[in-house]
C-alpha cells in the first residue's frame, strides 16, 4: 500500500510528540523507525517526469535524526569521500537547526542537494553506521542521504544560504574543462584561493553528467541550475558550447590565452557498445543518446522541444547499473508499453541502487535475469524488430569479485522488441588525450594522475572525476575535485 506524505508526516509527529521531554539512550534511538521516503504514487509518476521521492517533511527528518546515536567515532565519516561531518549536521537537523545543519556540509561538499539525491549512501556513509550494524541491516542505517537533502533543500528554498567567501586576488587564472561535479568542487575550492577561474562547458547547458545523464525524476534540473548560479555568484566564470580539444586545445589556454593551470573533469562520455550483429541498425541507443535526448534535450515535451521522439512499443536495455535503470524508466515515461531490463547475472550482482531497482519495479519495468544478447534482428528498413537471447549460468568470481556469466549451449531464442537501448558502461573521452602531448592515459583511456594531487603527466595540468576513475559516483568525483583544487592551490603559490 503506497502511504501518502500526509500520512508519514502524521505518523512522525506522533513519534515527536512521544519523545519530546525523554532523554534517549542508544537503545531508545535505534528502536525509532526509520521513516519511510514520501513519493509519488507509482501509476502517477510514470505518466510524469517529475521528481519520483518527494522528501522528507520537517517531522521526519528530525525523527530521522534523532536515530543518530552521536557515536564518538564517527564511523559513517570514513565512509565519506569528503569527510562531511555526518553526525554534526544530523544533530542540527535533530534540534530543527536547518541553516546550521547545511553550512556544516558546506564545509566538505558544495552539492548536497545533488548528493543527497543520487549518491549511494548504502555503499559509502551508511554502510559504516552503527545503527544498521546493531539491525545487522544496512537498509536500517540512519538516512544520511535523504536528511541532507531536506537540510539542503530547505536552507534553498528559505534563501538561508550564504554565498561561499572569496579569497584576496592573487592574479593566477585557472581553466576548468567541464562544468560536471569534479569541476564544480574544484572551480569552488579554486575561487576561495583567490584565483580567477573560468569552466569551459562544450554544451549548451553547464552542469555535465547532471544535466545530460540524469533524469528529471531523479535530480530535477533547477538544483544543478541553482549550484551554478552559485559558483557565478562567487566570480567563476562559465563559456558554454566550447569543445576543449576542438575550439582551443589545452596548450592553447596554457601558452596563448595565460591560463596558469588547467583542471580537466571532462567526464566518461564515450558509450560501450556490445559488438554483436545489428548495433547499428534504426533503434539502436546507446543510453548515453536516449537520456540525452530526453534529458538536455526535452524530447518528451512533445510540441515544445524540436528533439524527435522515437516511437518504442516494446524496448530492451541491456544493463544492469543506475543508467540502465534510468533508460529503462524514461522509455516508460516516454509511452513504451512494455521496457525489460536484460542482465547477465542475477538481482544480486545487480550494481543498480536498490532504491532505483525498486522504483523501476513499482513503475512496471520487467526483469529478465541471466540472459544476454546475442545479435539484433530488423525488418527489411532495417528498424530493429528482434534480439536473439542466450540464457546464461553463473561460475566463478571475476575479477570485480561478481560471479562470471557463462552462456548456456543451444539455449538461444528470439524475442520481439522495436528498440534496444544499450547501458554497459562509458569509456573516457579521448578528446583532449588526442590533441594534447605529453598527456598519458591507461589502457582504458583514463587520466594517468599523482594519487595524493591529481596532476596528470603535464605540468600544471590535474585532472579528476570520471576522466580518471571511470563512471564514478557524483561524490568520488567531488572528492578528486577537492584533492586536484589543494594541490593546484598550493602549486599556484609557488608561481
Amino acid at each position: 500500500m503506497h502511504a501518502t506524505r500526509e500520512e508519514l508526516d502524521a505518523q512522525a509527529q506522533a513519534l515527536l510528540a512521544q519523545y519530546a521531554d525523554k532523554k534517549l539512550t542508544p537503545r531508545d534511538r535505534a528502536q525509532i523507525p526509520l521513516q519511510e521516503m514520501p513519493t509519488q504514487a507509482p501509476e502517477i509518476r510514470v505518466a510524469n517526469m517529475q521528481e519520483v521521492a518527494i522528501g522528507y517533511t520537517e517531522s521526519q527528518v528530525r525523527i530521522e535524526a534523532m536515530r543518530c546515536l552521536q557515536c564518538k567515532n564517527k564511523p559513517c565519516i570514513a565512509g565519506c569521500p569528503v569527510a562531511i561531518d555526518i553526525p554534526a549536521f544530523i544533530a542540527k537537523a535533530a534540534e530543527g537547526n536547518f541553516a546550521e545543519s547545511v553550512e556544516i556540509i558546506k564545509q566538505s561538499s558544495l552539492l548536497p542537494s545533488i548528493c543527497g539525491r543520487v549518491c549511494p549512501q548504502e555503499s559509502q556513509c551508511q554502510l559504516y553506521c552503527t545503527v544498521g550494524k546493531m539491525h545487522k541491516d544496512i537498509d536500517q542505517s540512519v538516512s544520511i542521504g535523504r536528511i541532507e537533502r531536506f537540510v539542503a533543500d530547505y536552507a534553498r528554498e528559505h534563501e538561508l544560504e550564504k554565498v561561499p567567501q572569496v579569497g584576496e586576488p592573487t592574479g593566477r587564472r585557472v581553466a576548468v574543462v567541464g562544468t560536471g561535479p569534479a569541476s564544480i568542487s574544484a572551480a569552488a575550492d579554486l575561487r576561495r584561493g583567490g584565483h580567477e577561474v573560468v569552466m569551459f562547458e562544450a554544451l549548451h547547458k553547464a552542469g555535465g553528467v547532471l544535466v545530460y545523464g540524469i533524469p528529471e525524476f531523479r535530480l530535477p534540473k533547477k538544483i544543478v541550475e541553482h549550484e551554478l548560479n552559485n559558483l557565478v555568484a562567487m566570480g567563476v566564470e562559465i563559456r558554454r558550447n566550447y569543445l576543449v580539444g576542438k575550439t582551443r586545445k589545452i596548450s592553447d589556454l596554457m601558452e596563448k590565452d595565460g591560463f596558469d593551470a588547467v583542471f580537466v573533469g571532462s567526464g566518461a562520455g564515450l558509450p560501450k557498445f556490445m559488438n554483436i550483429e545489428g548495433e547499428n541498425y534504426i533503434g539502436v541507443f546507446s543510453a548515453n543518446e536516449y537520456l540525452t535526448r530526453s534529458n538536455l534535450m526535452k524530447a518528451y515535451a512533445v510540441g515544445e522541444a524540436l528533439t524527435p521522439l522515437f516511437d518504442s512499443h516494446k524496448v530492451a536495455v541491456f544493463g544492469g547499473g543506475n543508467v540502465a535503470m534510468d533508460a529503462a524508466r524514461t522509455a516508460k515515461r516516454l509511452g513504451a508499453e512494455e521496457v525489460t531490463i536484460v542482465y547477465r547475472r542475477t538481482e544480486v550482482e545487480m550494481p543498480a541502487r536498490k532504491e532505483e531497482v525498486a522504483h523501476a519495479k513499482e513503475e512496471g519495468v520487467q526483469f529478465l535475469y541471466l540472459h544476454a544478447p546475442l545479435r539484433i534482428t530488423a525488418n527489411e528498413k532495417g528498424r530493429v524488430n528482434g534480439v536473439e537471447l542466450i540464457t546464461c549460468e553463473l561460475g566463478e568470481p571475476d575479477a570485480s569479485g561478481r560471479r562470471s556469466p557463462i552462456e548456456i549451449a543451444g539455449s538461444e531464442k528470439m524475442y520481439d522488441y522495436d528498440t534496444v537501448i544499450v547501458a554497459i558502461g562509458n569509456d573516457s573521452n579521448p578528446l583532449i588525450k588526442a590533441t594534447t602531448d605529453g598527456i598519458e592515459v591507461n589502457r582504458r583511456g583514463n587520466f594517468i594522475v599523482n594519487e595524493e594531487t591529481c596532476e596528470t603527466t603535464l605540468k600544471g595540468v590535474y585532472a579528476g572525476g570520471d576522466i580518471v576513475l571511470g563512471a564514478a559516483t557524483v561524490i568520488l568525483a567531488m572528492g578528486q575535485g577537492r584533492k586536484a583544487a589543494k594541490a593546484m592551490n598550493d602549486y599556484l603559490q609557488t608561481l
